[in-house]
């Protein structure tokens, strides 16, 4: 029991910063603005737990993404209609926005791998070049309510929990599994509310 205590007390912050990532995907699926405040918070918590573990990329990430939590939160407020009920709508990416999509995320993640591999003490450059870049990409779409977000956290949610077990962060890995499951039922449940498909 003493083991255990105390493992969760070395481990607050990511236990916390987990916790806030279960809730904060909820609200993201049902399109709630209160998501972004939560995501805030939480990515707050994150850059010290990604510092201390030496995942560089993704430290990196959370300072953009409290940066597109902001954008995100204004962005969806004035979305709302005159009854201060929020239009559930989403959006779906053309061919050519595909391809810069593409793009953006294979240049983001060369100059990410390349940062990391030169520059840091990082054991998984690889990976969290991999996943960061593609996270950039997703933020973005889940700010401007773009559907295919979720297509990209899919992936990043699934090789970002392999990444976590192999670093022993246990329960931002399981949040990871969780979130996988999650994005395929956002994904399902924005599709209802496509307006240019």
């Amino acid at each position: 029991m003493d083991s255990v205590f105390a493992w969760i007390t070395q481990n607050w912050v990511e236990i916390l910063a987990s916790a806030l990532g279960l809730l904060g995907i909820f609200l993201q699926i049902r399109q709630n603005h209160w998501y972004w405040l939560t995501s805030i918070i939480m990515v707050s918590l994150y850059i010290v737990v990604f510092y201390n573990t030496r995942f560089y990329a993704d430290m990196s990430f959370q300072f953009y993404y409290l940066c597109i939590s902001i954008y995100g939160w204004y962005y969806w407020l004035s979305g709302r209609n005159s009854k201060n009920v929020e239009k559930i709508i989403a959006y779906r990416l053309k061919n050519v926005q595909w391809l810069y999509t593409v793009l953006i995320s294979v240049f983001i993640f060369i100059a990410i791998y390349l940062i990391l591999k030169n520059f840091t003490n990082s054991d998984v450059a690889l990976g969290d070049a991999f996943t960061t870049s593609l996270s950039f990409v997703a933020t973005w779409l889940l700010a401007r309510k773009i559907i295919e977000n979720w297509l990209f956290w899919i992936v990043i949610d699934l090789v970002s929990a392999g990444l976590y077990v192999y670093k022993s962060l246990y329960p931002t890995a399981i949040l990871f599994v969780v979130l996988t499951v999650l994005a395929f039922v956002g994904y399902y449940r924005w599709k209802k509310f496509l307006v240019n498909d």
